[in-house]
């Protein structure tokens, strides 16, 4: 191999490993945010239920309602995307452990995107287990 042959392999392979690296840590910075607001759902949901409480005016709610705070997944890649409040009796409000964001498109008019926000059992995308009875009361947007 002559020299300009070895520097243009030398500079390629610089050139593909800078970009992976790039993406990669994109990748992990999305990952650890994602883990971190799974944390602060953990550490500061009852909070964070408090103030939504607060906000709408759901303070005193009827005997045998509840909310909570629980974090969203996404079905594409099962990442922590932020946090929602559910609503409902406080024994359907025990079982929710995470709401499953579903999304699709429907083209009907021009198109249309949906996006159903489901309440699951798990905080995982394999096997969804549906709560029903439970609503999306507040959308909880954390900045990624």
């Amino acid at each position: 191999m002559n020299r300009s042959s070895f520097l243009r392999t030398i500079l390629l392979t610089a050139v593909v490993s800078a970009s992976l690296g790039a993406i990669a840590s994109a990748q992990l910075g999305s990952v650890l945010k994602g883990g971190a607001v799974a944390l602060a759902v953990d550490r500061f949901g009852p909070q964070i239920d408090k103030g939504i409480n607060s906000l709408t005016g759901n303070r005193h709610l009827e005997v045998g309602l509840a909310t909570k705070v629980v974090p969203i997944l996404s079905i594409g890649n099962g990442s922590y995307l932020g946090a929602v409040q559910v609503a409902g009796t406080q024994d359907k409000i025990d079982q929710v452990k995470a709401v499953a964001q579903l999304e699709g498109e429907f083209n009907a008019i021009g198109g249309v995107r949906l996006r159903a926000l489901v309440p699951i059992t798990e905080r995982s995308v394999s096997n969804l287990k549906r709560v029903q009875g439970v609503g999306v009361s507040a959308l909880v947007d954390v900045k990624l």
